[in-house]
């Protein structure tokens, strides 16, 4: 997987893949139907300076309907947001599989 130098270029990049629906303004649907997604792709960025600069880039997918789309959490984002605690959740489960 292709590591972006930017969280912007990594959404253009992903936008260009079909990744066209933002998971940060539509999260109910994430919320309400956390089993049908899956995470197909992440990149994560760390500040250089500022840890307040680190984000994580989620490209996700709906695995019912094909919808895909993208969702940029922050570095508080986990202890704070609903959604990416359910995507944390799915990424830990995807490794599991994988083990």
């Amino acid at each position: 997987m292709y590591h972006y130098a930017t969280v912007e270029k990594a959404l253009k990049e992903l936008e260009a893949k079909g990744y066209t629906i933002d998971y940060n303004v539509e999260e109910d649907r994430i919320l309400k139907r956390a089993a049908e997604f899956s995470i197909e792709e992440i990149y994560r960025y760390e500040g250089m300076s500022n840890p307040d600069d680190e984000a994580t880039v989620y490209g996700i997918s709906n695995k019912i309907n094909g919808d895909k789309g993208v969702f940029v959490a922050g570095n508080l984002a986990f202890a704070e947001n609903d959604v990416a605690k359910i995507l944390l959740k799915l990424e830990i489960d995807d490794k599991q599989k994988e083990d």
